[in-house]
C-alpha cells in the first residue's frame, strides 16, 4: 500500500511538472532549462556549451547556478523602504535611474578622501562591467590612464567598500567573499567562495568538509548561505530592454494543396546528460554517489520527458487548429472561422484546459505573418481579445451575406453568430460592427 501511494505521488508530481512545462512560453521554456543547469549538475544545455569547452568555460558553466539568482537585490528591495536609501530609487517609476558609475560616485559624498583618491575611485567605478566588476587589471589601467598603481590599489580598496556589496571585484570569488565579510559572515562559507567554489559547483560536499575539517552539514548549510549571494551586484542599475523578442513555436507550410503544421526545428530549447556523470553512475561503487546520481538523471529524464510531451502536445493542438482554420490560410482574415478550445480539445483527446495551457503565449508562423495562437479562437482562447478577430471575421461573413433589403439586426446577428459557435453578446456584435466601420440594420438597407 506504502509503495503504491508513493508511485501515486511521484506520478503526480510528474504531471504537474508537465502541466508547468507545458503552459511556458518559449522563452521561459529556456529560463527554466537554464535554472534546471544550474541545480542540476548533470544537465549541459545543448546550445549553452561549446563545442570544446576549455577548463575555465566549463568551470563557469557548472557555477551558472550562482549566477542570475539575484537574491541580493531581493533583500535590497527589503531595505528600500526607507526613503533616504538611495539605493531605494533607482530603476522605479519616478526614480534616479542613475548608473553605476553614478551611483558610486555620489556616495563619496560621505566619505572624507582626498582628491586624488576621490578621482581614482570615479575613475575605477567608470570601469566597472555591467555586473559591477572590476575585470581590467590594475597594473594595465595604471599604464593606460597614468595613475600611480598604488593609488589605483588605494581606490580600488575604497570602490570594495560602497554599495551595492561586492562591487569592484574581480572576480566571482572576490564579488561573493567581499558580500560575506560585509555580511560578518565567517567560517567555512568564506573558505568555500575563496578556495572552493569550482567543488561546491559540483556539490563534492564530502571533500570540501574533508579539506576543510568541518562536517558536511555545515558545508549544505554554507551552500545555502552562498546561494543567498548576488553575483552580479551591478545588474540592479541595467535598465530594462523595450525590445519584445517573438519565437515562433510553429511553422505552416502547404503541402499537396493543404496546410500543415510542423515544429521549430533544431532552434528549441534542449539538453543532454552529461556522459561523464552517466558513466559515474553506471561504474561508481560508492552507493551515496550513485543513488544521488541516479535522483539528479531521474529528474533530468523527467524534464526531458515534459518537453518532449510539450512539444507533442503543442503540435497536435497546432495542427487542428490549422485544419479548422485552412481557409484563413489561404485568402485571409475574411476567412477566419469560429472556433472553440472545445472543438480542438475533442478533436486531439485532451482536456480543454490542456487546450489552454498548450497555446498560451505559443505563436504561428506563416505566409501571412505571426500570430499567437490564442487568436485563432472565437471566445476563451488564450490570446484575450485577440479571439475577438474570428468573431469580427464571422460577423463580416454573415453581413456580407444577409438580405440587404432585409438586413439582420444586431440581435439577430448575435442570434446567427451563436448558432454557428460563436456565442457573444448582442453589445458585443454592436462594438465589433462599430470596430469594422459597419453601420447598423438601418444604414445598410438598400434604398430602392
Amino acid at each position: 500500500m506504502e509503495l503504491l501511494q508513493k508511485q501515486t505521488q511521484q506520478l503526480d508530481q510528474r504531471q504537474i511538472q508537465r502541466l508547468e512545462v507545458l503552459q511556458m512560453s518559449t522563452t521561459e521554456l529556456w529560463d527554466y532549462l537554464q535554472e534546471l543547469a544550474q541545480e542540476n549538475p548533470v544537465v549541459d544545455l545543448n546550445d549553452a556549451a561549446p563545442a570544446e569547452p576549455d577548463r575555465e568555460d566549463e568551470r563557469l558553466q557548472h557555477l551558472r547556478w550562482l549566477a542570475d539568482n539575484d537574491r541580493q537585490n531581493r533583500y535590497y528591495q527589503g531595505l528600500w523602504e526607507y526613503e533616504d536609501d538611495p539605493i531605494a530609487r533607482i530603476g522605479v517609476s519616478g526614480g534616479l535611474e542613475e548608473t553605476l558609475p553614478q551611483f558610486a560616485a555620489r556616495q563619496l559624498d560621505r566619505l572624507r578622501l582626498d582628491g586624488d583618491t576621490a578621482r581614482t575611485v570615479k575613475f575605477l567605478a567608470s570601469c566597472l562591467d555591467g555586473d559591477g566588476y572590476l575585470r581590467t587589471p590594475l597594473d594595465e589601467l595604471a599604464g593606460d590612464s597614468g595613475i600611480p598603481l598604488p593609488l589605483l590599489e588605494r581606490g580600488a580598496a575604497v570602490l570594495r567598500t560602497l554599495e551595492p556589496a561586492g562591487v569592484g571585484a574581480e572576480n566571482l570569488s572576490q564579488c561573493l567573499a567581499l558580500q560575506l565579510e560585509r555580511a560578518g559572515v565567517d567560517g567555512p562559507a568564506l573558505a568555500i567562495v575563496r578556495d572552493h567554489l569550482e567543488a561546491l559547483a559540483r556539490c563534492r560536499f564530502r571533500c570540501i568538509a574533508d579539506k576543510l575539517g568541518v562536517t558536511v552539514d555545515e558545508v549544505v548549510a554554507a551552500r545555502k548561505a552562498i546561494r543567498e549571494l548576488d553575483p552580479r551586484p551591478g545588474a540592479v542599475f541595467e535598465q530594462p530592454g523595450q525590445t519584445a523578442y517573438v519565437y515562433p513555436d510553429i511553422f505552416v507550410e502547404e503541402q499537396d494543396g493543404h496546410f500543415v503544421a510542423k515544429a521549430r526545428a533544431g532552434e528549441r530549447p534542449a539538453f543532454q546528460i552529461n556522459g561523464y556523470y552517466r558513466e559515474l553512475l553506471a561504474n561508481s561503487g560508492q552507493p551515496e554517489v550513485k543513488e544521488y546520481l541516479r535522483k539528479k538523471v531521474q529528474a533530468a529524464q523527467d524534464v526531458l520527458g515534459a518537453i518532449g510531451q510539450r512539444r507533442d502536445t503543442l503540435l497536435r493542438c497546432a495542427q487542428a487548429i490549422v485544419e479548422r482554420q485552412e481557409e484563413f490560410f489561404r485568402v485571409g482574415e475574411q476567412a477566419l472561422r469560429p472556433l472553440r478550445m472545445a472543438d480542438v480539445a475533442d478533436e486531439v483527446g485532451i482536456h480543454e484546459s490542456t487546450v489552454s495551457r498548450a497555446v498560451r503565449e505559443k505563436y504561428l508562423q506563416c505566409q501571412r505573418g505571426v500570430y499567437p495562437l490564442g487568436w485563432f479562437f472565437s471566445r476563451g482562447g488564450a490570446g484575450g481579445d485577440m479571439g475577438g478577430a474570428a468573431a469580427k471575421a464571422a460577423l463580416k461573413r454573415l453581413i456580407d451575406g444577409e438580405d440587404k433589403a432585409h438586413p439582420l439586426s444586431d440581435q439577430k446577428l448575435c442570434e446567427a453568430l451563436a448558432a454557428g459557435g460563436c456565442p457573444i453578446s448582442r453589445r458585443t456584435v454592436a462594438k465589433y460592427r462599430d470596430e469594422l466601420n459597419i453601420p447598423g440594420a438601418s444604414g445598410r438597407k438598400a434604398r430602392n
